[in-house]
């Protein structure tokens, strides 16, 4: 199986499928790189290089007790593109890997980075403070972290609705990938679950949108309750001059699978 080691010497784990423009996926909290399923598939029949990698704690890598902040996350998306060699890569990055994407641009720069995809991101800033009025009251992820102490699995299974469907209870899901997505995360290590819920939450990006300077594409939901569009996703985007984002009408955070079809038909456009 592949794997390649971080800096600290962690074992992480990535698929790497298909050949040309390289592609490197990076997933959202806890649910592993297998979330990439209905895009990988499809863009490694279309002439393009598809590499996922697992969190750290996550997937398939190792869960080491230490590591879950965004500084190391970027230590290690570094570490993957050194150890393929790779360049003229474009990033895609859903929910808190818009984070991981961000401190990585700020941190080593855009030279392997050709451009940049931000799917239902967090950033800039999740948590309220006097000078983020629009984030989000600590005591809401404090209950979070409570809950996930408590009973992860009845957390992920209450909450798994709202993440494909949002507030539109008219979008259909399967029952089976639901438990798909539950399954994933659940494969995470506890101590990684929690922890990423406080680095996502209380890490401000906003000194780090100024690191992006390439073609960035911001793709969100128009009922994202996991990342609400006003919050996130139009916050971001004018943190990040020239950026181009998209609205989906009727998607919320789990567009990879819902919208499936219109999101797959954008990365292809980007690419080219």
């Amino acid at each position: 199986m592949p794997y390649f080691e971080a800096a600290d010497g962690t074992r992480l784990f990535y698929n790497d499928w298909g050949t040309g423009k390289p592609v490197v996926f990076l997933h959202g909290w806890a649910v592993g790189s297998a979330m990439w399923e209905y895009q990988m598939a499809t863009l490694s029949r279309q002439r393009v290089r598809c590499i996922a990698c697992d969190r750290r704690g996550c997937g398939l890598s190792e869960q080491p007790g230490h590591g879950y902040d965004f500084d190391t996350f970027a230590d290690d998306l570094l570490a993957l593109l050194a150890h393929l060699d790779l360049k003229e890569v474009t990033l895609v990055g859903h929910s808190m890997a818009g984070g991981e994407i961000a401190r990585y641009l700020s941190r080593y720069g855009a030279g392997r980075i050709a451009r940049v995809v931000l799917i239902g991101t967090t950033t800039p800033f999740s948590l309220r403070t006097d000078d983020n009025p629009e984030g989000i009251e600590r005591s809401v992820f404090d209950k979070m972290v409570a809950d996930l102490e408590q009973d992860r699995p009845h957390y992920l299974a209450a909450n798994v609705a709202a993440f494909f469907r949002g507030d539109l209870p008219e979008i259909v899901v399967s029952s089976e990938i639901q438990q798909w997505i539950v399954g994933l995360a659940l494969q995470s290590s506890p101590k990684a679950t929690i922890d990423m819920v406080r680095a996502f939450s209380e890490t401000d990006f906003r000194p780090d949108m100024r690191a992006f300077t390439l073609p960035t594409l911001i793709l969100h939901g128009d009922h994202d309750t996991n990342a609400p569009i006003d919050r996130c996703g139009r916050r971001t985007a004018r943190l990040i001059p020239g950026s181009q984002l998209v609205v989906y009408p009727n998607a919320a955070h789990g567009l990879f699978f819902t919208h499936k079809d219109q999101l797959n038909r954008d990365l292809i456009a980007f690419l080219e």
